[in-house]
């Protein structure tokens, strides 16, 4: 295996657990701490939005882990997964709530950048390497 294709494999596997991890927390130990990222302005109860959230993640992390024929798609949904979450942690940052050590506008705001990687990484560690073709044309 290429190392290209390890460091993506790596790079999906950690994701994967991470959203698993994540998931769970939300559903079990971590809820107050997700409830102060959910805005305001999101229609459904905090603890709702928070235990679906976890499903999804948990979903997510699990099909990260285990996918192998639509493993871009799962990419793809967990990158729009993290797009469609991002608004929680602006929200965070505006609103000054504290959560998860975020106990600083600093922290808050350096939180934000970490969004984009987690979206890039979920594009990068499921994309299908391009094959080049090592076939010689006959003379």
């Amino acid at each position: 295996m290429p190392k290209k294709n390890v460091a993506r494999t790596v790079g999906r596997i950690f994701l994967g657990s991470f959203l698993v991890f994540a998931g769970v927390s939300h559903l079990k130990f971590a809820r107050d701490e997700f409830q102060a990222q959910v805005p305001d302005w999101v229609p459904l109860d905090p603890d709702v939005t928070v235990l679906a959230s976890g499903v999804v993640e948990v979903g997510l992390g699990a099909a990260l882990l285990v996918a192998r024929k639509r493993r871009g798609l799962v990419g793809v949904l967990t990158a729009l997964f993290f797009v469609a979450v991002f608004p929680g942690n602006i929200a965070q940052w505006v609103e000054h709530r504290n959560a998860f050590g975020l106990d600083t506008d600093m922290k808050r705001f350096v939180r934000l950048f970490f969004q984009p990687v987690l979206i890039a990484l979920a594009i990068w560690s499921t994309r299908t390497p391009r094959r080049t073709s090592t076939a010689r044309s006959a003379p």
